[in-house]
């Protein structure tokens, strides 16, 4: 009796090389599936970068002027007050609607800023440039002295979209549309010429 070489079968060849092509666009798939998500749940870097503190150098801001910096999507607005901007401040105390800083002090003034000047250092003003009525940003008008909007102006900041004004510590006038003072970020100074927006270490 001869032996017959093994012939294999045709049918479960074909069958074995289907299941092994299937499992592999399975898993090819459920790796395509699954990268998206997995990339959904890291934050992207313009995120961290909107939530992030921001250093700002004020070492070369002269006295009288102002810069902005971006924090969270937002502008914030640094003033570097000469004597005479911090005695219109005193000068204000009974023109603005909340002149202690006593509405919603833990969400619009830090404790450390809770003060005349609304400011850690008195000579430097650090709030966000956005008007507490509808979100506008306010236009800075530092200049003394009559103004279509108020013939008394000692400086300070004018909405014009609907008429809001707010004094050099960013306290906003009675009977105006906002109702809320400027809110003050957390700040905090590294060096004399150095702030970092968006870290709160008790004013230190």
């Amino acid at each position: 009796m001869s032996d017959s070489p093994k012939s294999s079968n045709p049918v479960n060849k074909a069958r074995r090389n289907l299941i092994v092509a299937s499992s592999a666009a399975g898993g090819v798939a459920a790796l395509a599936t699954a990268l998206p998500f997995a990339a959904t749940m890291l934050p992207s870097e313009r995120a961290k970068a909107m939530g992030a503190p921001v250093e700002a150098d004020i070492s070369k801001l002269p006295p009288g002027e102002m810069m902005t910096v971006e924090w969270r999507g937002q502008p914030v607005w640094i003033v570097n007050r000469t004597k005479e901007m911090m005695e219109s401040v005193k000068a204000n105390d009974t023109r603005v609607a909340d002149p202690k800083s006593q509405r919603k002090p833990s969400e619009l003034t830090p404790e450390y800023a809770r003060n005349d000047l609304r400011s850690i250092k008195p000579e430097y003003l650090v709030v966000v440039g956005i008007c507490s009525h509808l979100g506008c940003s306010p236009q800075s008008s530092f200049k003394s002295g009559p103004e279509p909007y108020d013939p008394e102006w000692k400086g300070g900041f004018y909405c014009p979209c609907h008429g809001s004004l707010f004094d050099l510590a960013g306290r906003v006038y009675k009977n105006k549309p906002a109702p809320d003072n400027l809110k003050v970020p957390p700040y905090t100074f590294v060096s004399d010429g150095k702030i970092i927006i968006g870290e709160d270490k008790k004013g230190a």
